[in-house]
């Protein structure tokens, strides 16, 4: 027990100054004075760099090439529908009207709409600028307002670094996780490789536990109020959202798709009306409907 208890407190000592960029060469100096373990100086090496990236900070190219990752990953299990180009086309200017007016008008490769071969119903979005809607999630919209609202809401997910903040999240509970293994291990005499793989199958569960659970209800709460906004921004009416979450709430389902990675429509709506008080914004929508029946005049649902 002593042994233990000298071993946490050495490894403690060295979590609080893993800021010093030279803590893996401290660790091993005290390695070859015979101050602590081989073993032990290598756990903390790895704790040390796990801590070191919870404070880095994410480049907007990194930021692509993480949602380039979460867009395969996505891809994996919904293939891309291109039954209506002229749709996919459409969805694309509402989203560049959107952004353009918008805190955040590029990313490092730009914002990208790609409709998905599902009739559930859902959305998704990536740091990388990648949003994808389903047919069915389409096929739910009754006005150009509320696709735009839709897109508004992936968009404010983007703007808002709902994923990237996810993974800075995470960072910290890695870092936490792999110090305790890595304090385990040293008791255990695990060595370095394995504890390398019980790191890399925890990472795994995370990353999947974030594309199947979807973002917290605060940051949905927070993307459609930043939603509105961003339609008031381009012209639209902010009761677009409203009104799409209206008919996916007659559409609701809790065990698949929209129903499982997001608040219910009721909760949303009741926020979404408590903001949108204050937005004032001419009503142009009449202007848009002719538009948005000719583009859907391919009925998505159906593959017509």
């Amino acid at each position: 027990m002593k042994k233990i208890a000298i071993y946490g407190i050495i490894l403690s000592i060295f979590v609080i100054i893993t800021a010093c960029q030279h803590v893996d060469a401290v660790a091993q100096a005290a390695a070859r004075q015979a101050v602590i373990s081989r073993d032990m100086a290598n756990m903390i090496s790895i704790s040390a760099r796990a801590f070191g990236t919870v404070t880095e900070e994410i480049t907007p190219e990194q930021e692509y090439y993480i949602g380039r990752a979460v867009a395969a990953n996505i891809l994996t299990t919904y293939k891309i529908w291109d039954g209506n180009p002229e749709l996919t086309s459409y969805l694309n200017l509402i989203c560049a009207a959107l952004v353009i007016n918008s805190p955040q008008p590029s990313l490092f490769n730009g914002y990208q709409v790609a409709i998905l071969d599902s009739n559930e119903i859902n959305a998704f979005a990536t740091s990388g600028g990648h949003i994808f809607i389903t047919r069915g999630l389409v096929n739910v919209a009754r006005t150009e307002d509320a696709l735009a609202g839709v897109i508004a809401h992936e968009v404010a997910h983007i703007q808002l670094q709902h994923s990237i903040k996810s993974i800075k999240s995470n960072r910290l509970t890695q870092a936490i996780m792999v110090t305790a293994t890595a304090g385990a291990g040293a008791m255990m005499g695990m060595d370095v490789n394995e504890l390398v793989d019980v790191f890399n199958e925890s990472v795994g569960e995370i990353v999947h536990t974030m594309v199947g659970s979807g973002y917290s209800r605060e940051q949905e709460y927070e993307a459609d109020v930043a939603a509105m906004y961003l339609l008031a921004l381009a012209g639209y009416q902010p009761s677009g959202l409203i009104d799409m979450l209206t008919e996916l709430e007659s559409a609701h389902t809790v065990s698949s798709g929209f129903g499982r990675t997001h608040p219910t429509p009721g909760q949303r709506i009741y926020f979404a009306e408590r903001a949108i008080n204050r937005l004032d914004v001419a009503d142009t929508s009449s202007s848009r409907q002719e538009r948005f029946i000719n583009v859907l005049r391919i009925r998505v649902a159906g593959h017509q």
